[in-house]
């Protein structure tokens, strides 16, 4: 007994497939709440990851309405015990507005100058993670030798001074100067530092940095690594350097932390 030949199944209308793209806000007090959920998540993430060193580190918000201020996690608390509520907002100042606790006087004096020589950063992300830092003291920057560091060719610098704990504003001035109009800059003996137009864009470009470090640490220590030709690593930083593109590869961490770990949301 003979069979039809089965229909070959219709392709799903490109209208009706899902593709998550960074929301749109009603208004100032609903962005203000998405900014402070995802500056809590990056930072159990980073918990997460063992971008902790002590009371080091800190990921900054700025503030949708009053953009001379930031959000920022409160002075030594584990990045792993991070809510919603822990967070406290600074002025320009260095004076807490808003939450019960200190701030973490490095975090005013890096990321304070950021933001003022930046209009357009909305996040910053800087820790003491191990692959970073040893990459720092190289004073070396991240060679095009995979795709994933492509996305930082030309597109970061290094700040080849220590001077010790950033406690000044000058220190934190300088340190802008050096990132300019990049998304990264590597802190000689000291570790990295992400900026992006989002908290998930600035995560994101902290992450793959460092893991980026780790993968030339490793090749490096194998071998000699072949380095991407410069029209191919253009090419791919152009795809792949953008903040769009490093807020949807952040989606998955994001995802993946609020529903392991949704009391950070509290």
């Amino acid at each position: 007994m003979s069979q039809e030949p089965s229909r070959k199944p219709e392709p799903v209308p490109a209208d009706q497939l899902q593709f998550a793209l960074p929301p749109k806000h009603e208004n100032v007090a609903e962005e203000r709440q998405h900014r402070k959920e995802r500056l809590a998540a990056a930072l159990r993430l980073f918990g997460r990851f063992g971008f902790e060193e002590g009371v080091a580190g800190h990921i900054t918000a700025r503030d949708p309405e009053f953009t001379d201020c930031f959000w920022v996690n409160p002075f030594g608390m584990s990045f792993k015990h991070i809510t919603v509520s822990d967070l406290i907002m600074v002025n320009h100042d260095g004076d807490v507005v808003q939450g019960c606790h200190h701030v973490n006087r490095a975090a005013f004096a890096i990321h304070s100058q950021i933001h003022q020589a930046r209009p357009d950063v909305v996040a910053a992300a800087h820790s003491h993670s191990v692959h970073g830092r040893a990459l720092s003291t190289l004073g070396e920057l991240l060679e095009p030798i995979t795709q994933d560091a492509c996305a930082f060719y030309e597109d970061h610098a290094l700040f080849g001074d220590y001077t010790g704990v950033v406690v000044d504003l000058e220190e934190g001035r300088r340190i802008a100067t050096t990132l300019g109009q990049r998304k990264a800059v590597i802190l000689r003996n000291h570790g990295l530092l992400t900026v992006g137009d989002s908290v998930d864009a600035a995560a994101w470009w902290f992450i793959t940095m460092e893991r980026s470090c780790q993968v030339q640490l490793l090749a490096k220590a194998a071998g000699k690594p072949v380095l991407i030709d410069e029209e191919f690593a253009e090419a791919t930083r152009e795809s792949l350097g953008n903040d769009l593109a490093g807020w949807v590869n952040y989606q998955p961490l994001y995802q993946q932390i609020t529903r392991s770990e949704p009391d950070l949301l509290g």
